[in-house]
């Protein structure tokens, strides 16, 4: 609950998003939420504090980003050398952009690339100087199925036959727990279905299911293990079946349902599957770019 003798912001001379249109407005803010100006004036017989002018601008949430593998040039699996150089100055042109936190996203790598990044691609606040905030790693892969493995190199996908201590080999579970926001895996990998919620209590990450070839029984399971997310919903999984949805019938799910990612660019999903999709479960829709090295550079670059 907002403390009413603080602050109060006023964002006037803008444009806001009311009922699909852009209609010219003022925004009230108090401890970092959006609050109603009646209150204010009627009840607390109050003005604001501080008045900022956006000459025009258009004042909206932030985007956040759950999986992005780089941009600007930059790739986050394979600039291992550049890293830190590749997060600083992809969070600054993210910001440009309107997304004001994201998850940095590797895919499939051999052990030596996780040693090497992950410990630059934890959680880091954001400003207006940094850029946008990193929420902490998306690692994507490498225990995940040869058959739904998309631009995933095959050389480098392996099975959790040894729970934990695989897990720990490949990307160190101390990186897990200090640099780390979720873990894509396919449940039907060996031992990976096992070993979910020992990982979970063991570095506290969130799993995902996905590049997978799951049937829904396990998928089913996965999710009661822990796993409460699906990464880019419909792409690099079990295609959809009346007598076996695979992981997408996880939104017909009668308790609860996980989150999706989901690539709303018209191409990896036809708009009528995403609509379906939202209609089963939109509080679980999460919007991402799954975005690689060449978003932003000119054509040709």
């Amino acid at each position: 609950m907002a403390n009413t003798r603080s602050p109060i912001t006023q964002f006037y001379n803008c444009r806001v998003l009311r009922d699909h249109a852009l209609v010219e407005d003022c925004l009230y803010v108090q401890d970092g939420k959006i609050i109603d100006p009646a209150k204010m004036f009627w009840d607390e017989q109050r003005v604001p504090d501080v008045r900022v002018n956006c000459q025009g601008g258009i004042v909206s949430p932030g985007y956040i980003d759950l999986q992005i593998n780089g941009a600007y040039g930059y790739d986050f699996s394979n600039d291992t050398d550049m890293i830190e150089e590749a997060v600083s100055n992809i969070s600054k042109g993210l910001l440009l952009q309107g997304c004001t936190a994201y998850c940095p996203t590797t895919v499939s790598s051999r052990p030596e690339v996780y040693h090497k990044v992950l410990s630059h691609l934890g959680p880091r606040t954001g400003s207006i100087e940094r850029g946008a905030a990193v929420l902490g790693a998306h690692i994507e892969g490498p225990f995940i199925s040869p058959q739904k493995k998309g631009a995933h190199e095959l050389a480098t996908l392996r099975t959790a036959a040894r729970g934990l201590a695989d897990f720990d080999e490949c990307y160190g579970l101390d990186n897990l727990r200090k640099h780390v926001a979720y873990v894509t895996m396919a449940p039907e990998v060996e031992g990976v279905l096992d070993a979910i919620p020992d990982l979970i209590a063991a570095t506290g990450i969130n799993i995902s299911s996905g590049h997978s070839n799951a049937t829904t029984a396990v998928a089913n399971q996965a999710h009661r293990s822990g796993a409460k997310m699906i990464t880019h919903l419909f792409n690099a999984m079990h295609a959809f079946h009346q007598r076996d949805p695979g992981i997408i019938g996880l939104l017909g799910a009668a308790e609860s349902r996980p989150f999706y990612g989901i690539i709303c660019d018209g191409i990896h999903v036809h708009p009528h599957s995403v609509m379906i999709a939202y209609y089963a479960h939109p509080q679980g829709a999460c919007l991402v770019t799954d975005a690689m090295s060449a978003q932003c550079l000119p054509d040709g670059a």
